[in-house]
């Protein structure tokens, strides 16, 4: 008898942590069993996640996958309460939802030379864009950028899919330049590049979409604006794309970068800036004891519950 996905995955039960890393200060690496979504997923897609019944659906990037383990893995930065929560959760654990894989896959397909540029968390979906972009047939370039040098991962896996890795700091005290814009016009000046891909934070994505503008090489970008369901039913995420208003959950999250409104894309991403603050400091005070104790390595000994606590 054939086995089911779920008896082909690494266990039965859905949704379940399997393994958590602190892979750079504030980055977390997590593995997550999903045997359904491990078999769809491709490059450019990505999941919808709650940590529990009170927490806010947000959108994740897929760094990885794993078919016949049936698992999924995550890389984020703890930046507001939804990415604390999460950080916070052990192996053994269950996300309350999780649904994916979500958007359209990423265009790939063989280009001649490609530049795959990513900064903050985009190293991980980075990864896997680079990897298929590879297999392919394409030369592959890869830039990463940090804010700080010791905030870079994954180095390692982005220089065995790619055919040159270029890395730059903000704080200047890792690579050849502090922000990626920089190696990435020095390039374009210099080789013929067929297509450049965009993945991070927002402000990365907008300075090399400028920058590669006046050059005409064809530069995709993935989106993450604020969402909500994820189908296309709720708006939030809608983005002005060659004076267009598209919605990224279901028409991208994958766009032509010098097509996209930036200015607005980064003004809208604001707009709940004070409540996110809010909220977190409010959890923090009523939860300080799960982040002072429990966001240790693995290795370092917890606290055992009903025991002591240091001051």
């Amino acid at each position: 008898m054939e086995e089911t996905i779920c008896e082909r995955s690494v266990g039965s039960i859905a949704n379940e942590i399997v393994r958590r890393e602190t892979i750079a200060p504030g980055f977390k690496l997590m593995e997550i069993r999903a045997p359904e979504i491990a078999e769809k997923i491709q490059p450019g897609q990505f999941m919808i996640l709650r940590v529990d019944e009170e927490g806010e659906r947000i959108p994740m990037s897929v760094a990885d996958w794993d078919r016949e383990r049936g698992t999924v893995t995550l890389v984020f930065q703890e930046l507001g309460l939804s990415t604390k929560k999460l950080g916070l959760m052990e192996p053994g654990e269950r996300l309350a939802n999780l649904a994916g894989p979500l958007g359209k896959p990423a265009d790939v397909g063989h280009f001649g030379t490609v530049v795959v540029v990513s900064g903050c968390f985009g190293a991980g979906p980075a990864y896997a864009l680079a990897r298929a972009l590879k297999e392919e047939g394409n030369q592959v370039i890869s830039i990463v950028e940090a804010y700080k040098g010791e905030f870079l991962f994954w180095l390692d896996r982005l220089e065995e899919t790619s055919d040159r890795l270029i890395v730059t700091s903000g704080d200047r005290t890792v690579g050849v330049a502090r922000w990626a814009k920089d190696p990435l016009r020095e390039i374009l000046a210099s080789e013929k590049i067929d297509r450049i891909y965009l993945v991070g934070c927002t402000f990365m994505m907008a300075t090399c979409s400028r920058v590669s503008e006046p050059f005409g090489t064809e530069a995709r970008v993935s989106l993450m604006p604020i969402m909500i369901d994820g189908t296309g039913m709720c708006g939030a995420c809608r983005v002005n794309v060659g004076g267009e208003t598209k919605l990224a959950c279901v028409e991208g999250p994958e766009f032509a970068g010098h097509e996209v409104d930036w200015n607005e894309l980064m003004e809208r991403a604001r707009g709940y800036l004070k409540e996110e603050e809010r909220a977190l400091d409010l959890w923090e005070i009523d939860n300080w004891h799960l982040v002072r104790f429990r966001n240790r390595e693995p290795e370092k000994k917890r606290r055992k519950r009903g025991g002591p606590r240091r001051c």
